[in-house]
């Protein structure tokens, strides 16, 4: 049982999580895969004929990845379970095709159904082919590798939970994530329309603003 003395104290400092070290077994095969995805290059820089350090943003992404010469005694190919979070699978899964990386199928999980941790699963769970059929935030992936293997998983969040975002304000990192909110909130408005008789509504901007504020932060949304 935690008493009050040992309840932890909220952090006083912002302690902002932005790098992932990538294990590779060759540097210059990995630059050309992660500058094949679209990633910006932010950084290489070399030491001598030992050291070298690559890093690479993925867009919109505030958090980087580094790889490099001498940069980890890891394993190369051991980095897995490394999510980028999209705000539409099929777009982002496509845009990956498009420049010629190979990506899974889109695939959900069997629910509680728990069958190993190998590849075919995810956190243990049974893949099942197609994105969640209702279509919920954080149920649809994709997935790929690296060269080396490290493995890579898309993974779709179109409306955040309680706690997962800053809910003192609305942030979107690319105006892909601007406008797909925008278009459900559009897409939620009509509803809206339809149940108040079809008449048009002069405060659909203030309407839209508590529909995206609310769908980021988790709470109950507008009807």
């Amino acid at each position: 049982m935690t008493t009050a003395s040992e309840t932890p104290k909220a952090p006083t400092i912002d302690m902002k999580f932005e790098l992932v070290v990538i294990p590779v077994s060759d540097v210059d095969r990995a630059k050309a895969f992660y500058t094949t995805l679209g990633w910006r290059l932010d950084a290489d820089f070399a030491s001598a004929d030992d050291f070298r350090v690559i890093q690479f943003t993925p867009p919109g992404s505030p958090g980087s990845v580094i790889f490099g010469k001498n940069v980890t005694a890891a394993v190369p190919g051991s980095a897995q379970g490394l999510y980028l979070i999209v705000s539409d699978i099929e777009a982002a899964r496509n845009e990956l095709l498009g420049r010629g990386v190979a990506v899974s199928d889109v695939f959900h999980h069997a629910g509680d159904v728990y069958a190993g941790t190998d590849e075919p699963y995810l956190f243990g769970r049974l893949r099942v082919g197609g994105p969640d059929p209702d279509r919920g935030s954080y149920r649809s992936y994709a997935s790929f590798k690296d060269p080396d293997g490290n493995g890579w998983l898309f993974q779709e969040v179109t409306a955040r939970l309680p706690g997962r975002v800053d809910t003192s304000g609305t942030t979107f990192t690319s105006s892909t994530e601007l406008a797909a909110a925008l278009r459900r909130a559009g897409a939620a408005h009509g509803e809206h329309e339809k149940r108040t008789g079809g008449q048009h509504d002069a405060n659909w901007p203030d309407w839209y603003a508590e529909y995206i504020v609310r769908e980021q932060a988790g709470e109950p949304l507008p009807s």
